[in-house]
């Protein structure tokens, strides 16, 4: 029996500057795919740029082999993550004037 999770990590989150998500454990999964979507930016230039993040514990990380994903204005980004370990989450950079700002939902779809 395959077994499915999509979580929300973060919902209408107004994101400024650096950022990370909440932590998930993940050991149970074979499969992640992370899911972004932009709601709307503020700024001139504003853009995310995020990369997934991997731990042992939850507490120490260190970043994924993929490069970071960059994303501009709203719309749905997606990505698959493998080989993850136990823990992931994601790090990420909110860019653009002094006033960027991205409203956004973050999930993590999970398959066993």
């Amino acid at each position: 029996m395959h077994q499915s999770l999509t979580v929300v990590l973060e919902r209408n989150a107004r994101l400024t500057g650096e950022f990370t998500t909440e932590p998930y454990e993940v050991a149970w999964a074979r499969e992640a795919r992370w899911f972004i979507r932009v709601l709307d930016t503020e700024g001139t230039g504003t853009a995310l740029e995020v990369t997934a993040q991997i731990s042992p514990d939850g507490l120490h990380w260190c970043d994924l082999d993929e490069g970071p994903t960059r994303i501009e204005g709203a719309g749905l980004v997606s990505w698959p993550s493998r080989e993850f370990g136990g823990w992931l989450r994601l790090k990420g950079r909110v860019s653009g004037d002094d006033g960027a700002m991205a409203r956004v939902m973050i999930y993590l779809a999970l398959k066993a």
